[in-house]
């Protein structure tokens, strides 16, 4: 190869590294931002329950279900959301989608009985649908698939960032709005998480573009490079797929892999959801009482689950591979939930090993969420994105439920944690029936 060669090789490595740097830079922050509430506004109902349950004399199966029903209404009304966003455009329909969610989540400071409190947190569901897939889908629009585990790893990381920041942040608000204004703790919990969602949905509105054509903030040269590499993606999805590329709706119903998928994701929150919702009161059983320090431990797996989360995404792309970068990350996570409920009699090693698990969970993440991406294109993409997810997200059903059902009838957590481990660990075998040339992203084709 000649040197002018090798000089032109270089310089379009550094101008494709300096555009995505500009684009990473002016989107993942603020969408972070925007997730960061909506997930807040999603879970923070674990910390309210500490006092809601007992105000309200709600029993552990009520928690249990009302905690779940968000993920019905979320299951039913999330795939209609991404196909409107793709109608009406990302920046409208994000708008909406937050300022829905803010309005109903304050709502829930006036939930009175079970019913009340099952309405809100459906509509909530209802609410939020499409969110987070809908950010996916976006993001897709703006990435290659050969950079989207570790976009979506920095964009996923707020995840485990809105419970290291809101735990502590909605144990403070418990312990320090107990009868201000003749209100409980937990009512102001929701009113006060609620408002920064809907001041950020006008935002939203000035601040996010719908795509990279319509971004003045990148220049001619800039998009050229982006439009350039989203068609070599195409074509890579064209190779992989025998020569083959989903675009439509029946297409990607018709599309075994995505249920494959679906299921997948199905095991995985069935786990997730489960510890996500009731570690408030698993660690208040082991014996902690303050509120603040609840909210402090809560924290501590996410810590550790996010710094796990970003070197698996990023080592993913790095050896271009996908299947073991899930099915490792499940195996630790079963492992760790196990022996968490082994040592629930002592604090500290109940914590240590529910920080190996949550550190397992949470790695698979965005590598896991890449995959839909990878295998359909338009608005086969946006509908698998939200059928994965959405099928998904019905676990989120489940794993409360039944959790809350089981302390009940046992008095016991250890018997749920155990069926969210064996689920954890199906998502092993499961991810290696997919094969490698659709899971792994395709190098770039030289142009």
């Amino acid at each position: 190869m000649s040197e002018i060669t090798i000089e032109q090789t270089q310089s379009t490595a550094l101008a494709e590294k300096s555009v995505y740097q500009k684009i990473t830079r002016r989107l993942i922050p603020f969408l972070i931002l925007c997730y960061f509430f909506a997930y807040l506004d999603r879970v923070n109902v674990g910390f309210a329950k500490l006092h809601m349950q007992d105000a309200l004399s709600f029993s552990n199966t009520v928690y249990g279900l009302g905690a779940g029903i968000f993920f019905l209404g979320y299951f039913l009304f999330e795939l209609p959301s991404n196909l409107l966003m793709q109608k009406y455009g990302p920046r409208f329909w994000i708008a909406r989608i937050m300022a829905s969610w803010a309005i109903i989540s304050a709502a829930m400071m006036f939930v009175t009985t079970p019913t009340s409190f099952y309405i809100l947190r459906f509509l909530l569901g209802v609410a939020e649908a499409g969110f987070f897939p809908g950010i996916v889908f976006y993001l897709t629009l703006w990435f290659p698939s050969w950079r989207s585990a570790r976009t979506l790893g920095l964009f996923i990381l707020v995840t485990p960032l809105s419970t290291i920041i809101g735990s502590p942040l909605s144990g403070l608000i418990l312990k320090l709005f107990e009868d201000v204004g003749g209100l409980h703790n937990w009512q102001w919990l929701f009113l006060v998480e609620a408002i920064p969602s809907f001041l950020l949905a006008f935002v939203v509105l000035r601040f996010l573009d719908n795509d990279v054509k319509s971004a003045k903030w990148l220049t001619d040269e800039e998009k050229a490079i982006v439009i350039r590499d989203l068609a070599k993606d195409q074509e890579n999805k064209r190779i992989a797929n025998h020569g083959k590329i989903d675009t439509s709706l029946k297409s990607m119903l018709s599309n075994p892999y995505i249920w494959l998928l679906s299921l997948i994701f199905f095991s995985f929150n069935i786990g997730y959801y489960g510890i996500n919702f009731w570690l408030p009161s698993i660690i208040k059983t082991s014996g902690v009482t303050d509120d603040f320090h609840i909210g402090l431990l809560t924290a501590l797996p996410y810590l550790f689950g996010a710094c796990v989360m970003v070197w698996n995404s990023r080592h993913s792309d790095l050896k271009n591979e996908r299947r073991w970068h899930i099915a490792i990350p499940a195996i630790i996570g079963c492992v760790g939930l196990v022996l968490s409920t082994y040592y629930n009699g002592s604090t500290f090693w109940m914590m240590a090993w529910i920080c190996v698990a949550m550190s397992g969970t949470l790695a698979l993440i965005p590598t896991y969420i890449s995959l839909p991406g990878s295998i359909l294109s338009g608005t086969a993409a946006a509908a698998g994105i939200a059928v994965v997810n959405s099928i998904g997200n019905l676990a989120g059903f489940f794993g409360p439920t039944v959790l809350g059902w089981l302390k009940d009838q046992t008095g016991r957590t250890d018997m749920g944690l155990y069926i969210l481990a064996g689920f954890l660990l199906l998502c092993a075998p499961l991810i290696f029936t997919l094969p490698a040339r659709l899971a792994n992203p395709q190098k770039k084709i030289k142009p």
